[in-house]
């Protein structure tokens, strides 16, 4: 059986427990070598068969994965942070289907998880935003026209930027020329969030690309942008005293139902 892992955003002690025991007890790991931390094959038994797949083709994996069920082997494909975020797994599972390899997934902890926990930030703050676009800036591989940056960054939302820290003067152009934010709105950009050389640098939409360079921050980094960085936000109404919820009865309205 193929399992899908998420590794988690980059500590070792971040993967789900449920993650770290099939790591355990597998026979052969395949492990995005570019960008998962290596301390996690650590958790392998002896005797199992490790492969990175930064050298690898689609090709050469499924043959791996072919072999495994052949001989009756388990095989952990371990992805960084939530294998459901840019980790290629949609055509891993068809292709399964179509062999008739049983497999499962196992999330993870994506790193915009991550870099929001290392800047101490709640992407969704009453009164300044209550939606996440998580997305990345077009490159050597394009992405849907309608999801230009440009366009995305017209709602203003908080916004998590993958895969984009090596052209961060596009970036940068991008969100200025949505219209929503402006110079002076919020930024950050996080390198290797929850790993032990993590990098925060906080700036401006204004100051992104100039705050990045001057960090030498080009690779393996999330820009975070939106009004969810500032100070200002207004208080939940989940723990407000006035409000009732299905648990409690607010001070400052009736109770309902009855």
């Amino acid at each position: 059986m193929v399992h899908f892992v998420g590794a988690g955003p980059g500590a070792p002690d971040l993967i789900t427990l449920r993650g770290a025991e099939l790591v355990k007890g597998t026979d052969i790991v395949i492990y995005a070598g570019s960008l998962v931390n290596p301390a996690l094959l650590g958790l392998v038994k002896e005797g199992c068969t490790i492969y990175n797949s930064a050298e690898m083709t689609l090709e050469q994996v499924l043959d791996v994965m072919k072999e495994a069920q052949a001989r009756g082997l388990d095989l952990v494909r371990l992805h960084t942070g939530d294998p459901c975020l840019y980790g290629a797994i949609r055509e891993q599972m068809d292709q399964l289907d179509k062999l008739g390899i049983p497999w499962d997934d196992t999330p993870g902890v994506s790193s915009f998880c991550g870099a929001a926990a290392a800047l101490g930030a709640e992407y969704t703050l009453p009164g300044v935003s209550q939606t996440v676009i998580v997305t990345r800036m077009a490159g050597r591989t394009p992405v849907p026209e309608r999801e230009s940056l440009e366009k995305l960054a017209s709602h203003g939302a908080s916004m998590a930027i993958f895969l984009s820290a090596g052209m961060q003067e596009q970036v940068q152009a991008a969100l200025l020329a949505g219209g929503a934010y402006g110079e002076d709105t919020p930024a950050a950009i996080v390198y290797k969030a929850t790993w032990p050389e993590e990098k925060i640098v906080r700036c401006t939409v204004g100051t992104l690309a100039a705050a990045g360079d001057a960090a030498g921050i080009w690779k393996t980094a999330i820009i975070l942008v939106g009004g969810f960085l500032g100070r200002s936000y207004e208080r939940s109404k989940l723990y407000d005293p006035a409000f009732t919820t299905e648990f409690r009865q607010g001070t400052g309205s009736p109770a309902q139902g009855g």
